[in-house]
């Protein structure tokens, strides 16, 4: 099966998106030049190389990062991702982005990312688990339940993360479940994980249709991406009610202006591994979703997505950004001229770090909470990001995105400011 090249911003990398947001906070809050420079650039950062014997005896060599951009407000916390598009500009994007998560969801971490330039469909399981136990092995004096945690991310799964907290364990002696969460439940994960991020963008985009005038009952949606973030955000879409009429991978996209059934449509992945061919729905042109006439879009799978080029031609009125960094800066000035109300990523798609630190949690108290408890903890949490960054905004007269920026961004300068600057 051939895969569908997503469109992607030509204008600027994901950093530079990054950069250019975090610029506009400093902008609003007043920030001097030195510390705008400081949280511009990440505290540390490591590149590896990563040796592989495969499993017919051949030699590969792949390079993997790990980036901690700041830890300010507590030990370092982000994905690891596993993908042949990875670069280490790339990962300091998505480093950035996750301080500010962690900032505006009030948890107590700093942003990290790591990445590892391998396209896992071309290897065994065998041999990705020595590619992770060696990058694991790499990267040791860096991570650990109080200076860096990884999560699973695009390409890596609960079991890339059992690999890593085994190989951790093993040099430390003694088993370590804190130093990575994401991982199996019967290995100290939390009950509730593995959806959590879906929830996350399904709660916020619940709260944001009253902005809107929209009810549940009489709105659509197209979900961009039926991996590990939108495959779970069509289904609870669809479970509160809205009618989601298209969604797509990185095969192709299909489309029903009835609405789609996503408990067959998921069946039907599982059994063919893609969306392409589900006969519930019609063949759509993967960039032509992001154009159709809904109520939600909810952009879930990559960087860049929504750009200066397709910006005008959206027609959603809400946009609740499931991926990291979907939507470019221009394509984000053009929504705003349109009325389009679009939920940042920092905010929409914190579920995640969210719950992997209610497992971090558990895991340093060996006490473990039912999956209604991490739900409701998870819902509480988000629609109370969410009412602060929508009142911040209407106060402030700013967009969402800045709003949402600037409140994380003033919450990692005081942290910084009050632990002051060393020696």
């Amino acid at each position: 099966m051939t895969a569908v090249l997503e469109p992607t911003s030509t204008a600027a990398t994901p950093l530079d998106d990054a950069r250019a947001q975090l610029a506009q906070a400093a902008d609003v809050l007043g920030l001097p030049d030195g510390l705008h420079r400081m949280l511009a650039t990440a505290r540390r950062e490591v590149t590896v190389s990563i040796p592989l014997r495969r499993d017919d005896g051949a030699q590969d060599l792949f390079v993997g990062h790990r980036v901690q951009h700041n830890f300010s407000r507590g030990p370092a916390k982000g994905g690891l991702r596993y993908s042949p598009d990875v670069d280490l500009d790339e990962v300091r994007a998505l480093a950035m982005w996750m301080t500010w998560k962690c900032a505006l969801l009030d948890v107590p971490y700093g942003g990290a990312k790591g990445g590892v330039r391998i396209d896992p469909r071309a290897y065994s399981a065998a041999e990705l688990e020595r590619v992770t136990r060696r990058f694991t092995s790499e990267i040791l004096p860096l991570i650990g339940p109080e200076r860096d945690i990884p999560a699973p991310d695009i390409g890596t799964d609960e079991q890339t993360m059992a690999w890593m907290m085994d190989t951790y364990s093993v040099a430390s002696g003694h088993t370590v479940l804190g130093v990575v969460t994401g991982k199996p439940i019967a290995l100290g994960g939390s009950l509730g994980r593995a959806s959590s991020t879906s929830r996350g963008v399904v709660d916020v985009a619940l709260a944001a249709l009253p902005e809107r005038g929209l009810r549940p009952d009489r709105s659509s949606a197209a979900v961009q991406g039926f991996g590990k973030v939108g495959r779970g955000a069509a289904r609870f879409l669809a479970e509160a009610g809205l009618s989601v009429v298209a969604v797509s991978d990185q095969y192709g996209a299909v489309v029903a202006s009835a609405g789609l059934d996503i408990r067959a449509l998921e069946e039907h992945v599982d059994a063919t591994g893609s969306v392409v061919g589900f006969a519930g729905g019609d063949e759509l042109p993967p960039a032509d979703l992001l154009e159709l006439e809904v109520d939600v879009l909810v952009p879930a799978a990559v960087e860049g997505v929504l750009t200066a080029a397709n910006a005008p031609r959206v027609r959603a009125r809400i946009v609740v950004e499931g991926a990291n960094g979907p939507t470019t800066p221009e394509a984000d000035r053009l929504l705003a001229a349109d009325d389009v109300l679009v939920v940042p990523d920092i905010l929409a798609n914190a579920g995640g770090v969210v719950v992997s630190y209610f497992e971090w949690v558990q895991a340093n108290q060996a006490y473990w909470w039912t999956a209604a408890q991490v739900e409701a903890r998870l819902k509480d949490r988000m629609i109370g990001a969410w009412e602060s960054v929508r009142d911040y905004a209407t106060r402030t007269r700013l967009s969402l995105r800045t709003a949402a920026t600037a409140m994380a961004v003033e919450r990692v300068a005081s942290a910084h400011a009050q632990r002051g600057l060393y020696p």
